[in-house]
């Protein structure tokens, strides 16, 4: 098929709201003056720390950077980095945008955290002199966010301090751990929003920023807050953005605050399911759905580990319920339950202390778990991108799983598109299945 073109943006100019959005006149102008002032006494950035090998630059030449083939061609120059990691993208090391297209679980968190360590260490102004954060993520929910920042806490590169502010937190132990001098903030757009607008964060210093699941952040209503913040945050930034997915919505959002970015597509644009997930569909009815589950619970190996995903918190709180009095260990996660009890949830599940978290969509993406073994969606999700990203909770890091779904005659809205997901991913297609999507 067609090549995407790496540069999809050449042509689109820098669109950051009223601050910067040109215009004929006198207006636009004066826009772009008054921009022009603002940023007028900024420190020097330092992007480009790109130095490429005698392997790599005796490849053929092309308009994008050449592929780096051994970690060791991207690293040689930090080799104490080497040590932490042994994966990287040259695009990110020479001080370009980029938009990296990925399903979850793909390893794209470790990428963009490793070269903001790069960045924010070399750059020309110290970190004592920065008076601020450095490096931003802005990541849609709170589990991401707290998996994001575990991440960045496991590899203390340099001393870099990092920390997480979300809703629901302590607010004022945040602040207080803003004050006392950070360098990277990962956040939730509207935690981060209502302390930028209270002044108890200064952006100013950013230099790299990461919108992480864009597509994500977009379908929770976060643009509105997205755009306030990246007012404050210097336009001549480093800006990487990843997203699942590539539609319209998120194009916009590349041009308006992106320059120029490359495009790193991991695996296919179509909304297949990962094929290391077996997927298995069952046409049945909402009273038959009980009596399913309960079979499949019982033909469970001990070392088999399940993720249930529900539509609704109420159908969470009274599975697990239900199970519980049978004496199965299980936990729920949804947006009703205290932030202590959805961290506590997710710990007991990644350890094992339970075999089965019951979830709603909450939990869909930003779940990092690899030993899942199965998948099993009770209620189906609204659309067909949530089904994929519920499935890509298995089959994760090398391993495979199974996904199981339960469709009921009020699904019928989505049963032609999964019919195709399942083709391109090589899945047996159910008779009942088909008659529901021709009728």
């Amino acid at each position: 098929r067609e090549e995407p073109n790496p540069r999809d943006f050449r042509a689109g100019r820098d669109n950051r709201g009223g601050a910067s959005g040109g215009g004929s006149g006198s207006g636009g102008s004066r826009g772009r003056e008054w921009e022009k002032r603002k940023w007028a006494d900024l420190p020097p950035i330092q992007k480009n720390f790109y130095v490429e090998s005698k392997a790599t630059r005796s490849m053929s030449r092309h308009p994008i950077p050449n592929p780096i083939c051994k970690f060791e061609d991207a690293f040689q120059p930090y080799p104490e980095l080497m040590k932490n990691i042994r994966r990287a993208w040259p695009i990110i090391l020479q001080g370009i945008d980029l938009i990296g297209v990925a399903q979850t679980g793909t390893g794209k968190t470790l990428s963009y955290l490793m070269l903001g360590f790069i960045h924010l260490n070399n750059q020309p102004v110290s970190r004592e002199e920065r008076n601020g954060p450095g490096m931003l993520v802005l990541a849609p929910t709170r589990e991401l966010a707290l998996q994001v920042e575990a991440e960045c806490s496991k590899y203390s590169y340099k001393g870099l301090k990092s920390i997480c502010i979300y809703g629901g937190g302590n607010r004022d132990r945040q602040i207080r751990d803003i004050t006392k001098g950070v360098d990277i903030i990962i956040a939730t757009p509207g935690q981060l929003n209502d302390l930028q607008m209270n002044k108890f964060v200064t952006l100013q210093s950013v230099t790299y920023l990461v919108l992480d699941e864009a597509d994500k952040m977009l379908d929770l209503g976060f643009e509105h807050q997205i755009m306030k913040i990246l007012l404050d945050v210097r336009p001549d930034r480093q800006t990487i953005m990843t997203s699942a997915t590539w539609p319209d919505t998120i194009r916009q959002l590349a041009q308006s605050y992106l320059k120029e970015p490359m495009i790193v597509y991991v695996g296919t644009l179509d909304l297949v399911a990962v094929n290391t997930v077996k997927q298995i569909v069952i046409v049945t009815t909402e009273e038959e759905k009980r009596s399913l589950i309960q079979e499949f619970l019982e033909s469970l190996s001990p070392q088999d580990k399940v993720l249930i995903f529900v539509s609704r918190k109420l159908v969470a709180d009274d599975l697990s319920s239900d199970l519980g009095i049978q004496g199965i260990p299980v936990q729920s996660l949804h947006g009703d339950r205290e932030q202590h009890d959805r961290e506590q949830a997710l710990e007991d599940f990644k350890i094992g202390q339970v075999k089965i978290l019951i979830a709603t969509d909450l939990a869909s993406r930003g779940l990092d778990v690899n030993d899942v073994t199965h998948v099993y969606n009770y209620d189906f999700p609204r659309n067909i991108k949530e089904y994929a990203h519920r499935v890509g909770r298995t089959g994760r890091a090398g391993k495979t799983g199974i996904s199981i779904t339960l469709m009921t005659q009020n699904d019928w809205k989505i049963a032609t598109e999964l019919i195709k997901i399942l083709q391109r991913a090589n899945q047996s297609v159910p008779k009942d299945l088909i008659t529901m999507a021709e009728q």
